[in-house]
């Protein structure tokens, strides 16, 4: 028996909630972090649970045989090890804090410079653009190529998806 380390399960799509049910059946520790989603259909509120990471679970194996069974199982696509276990296990541990509080916890968007946007709030909702700078705010870019030129605007990030 080795010392349990943490691993991060990619999964195949839609499958987080079936490997997380497998491993509790195997009672292999794991973890899936899901947060609250409610949608209102005919005037009534559902709630759903949904994975906060799509197509990821995260699994303590401690023994190797874990591994190989895991390989077999047919909602895993990827068995990916974690190089830096105290810092992963850290920082999941505070997402999983926060998700327990009453804050509203939900996967942020990956904006980075260089990447397209929409912008999907505010005065300037359905414009595109390219994120020219990140830190806090973003500042996007409103193109107008043919003159090669271009407008910046400060914008949230909350506010942008990536195209």
């Amino acid at each position: 028996m080795m010392d349990p380390a943490w691993h991060v399960i990619h999964t195949r799509p839609r499958c987080e909630k079936k490997l997380a049910a497998y491993c509790e059946r195997e009672r292999i520790d794991h973890s899936l972090p899901l947060y609250r989603s409610v949608k209102r259909y005919r005037g009534k509120e559902v709630v759903f649970l949904k994975p906060l990471f799509p197509n990821y679970i995260f699994l303590r194996l401690s023994e190797p045989q874990q591994s190989v069974t895991l390989r077999r199982n047919k909602h895993v696509a990827r068995i990916l090890p974690v190089p830096e276990q105290p810092e992963f296990e850290r920082q999941l541990s505070e997402i999983l804090r926060a998700l327990g509080s009453d804050v509203e916890v939900r996967l942020a968007p990956q904006i980075g410079v260089g990447m397209r946007v929409k912008i999907r709030s505010g005065a300037l909702r359905g414009l595109d653009g390219w994120v020219e700078q990140r830190s806090g705010t973003v500042e996007v870019l409103l193109r107008l190529d043919f003159i090669g030129q271009a407008a910046a605007v400060k914008i949230s990030a909350d506010e942008l998806e990536p195209i």
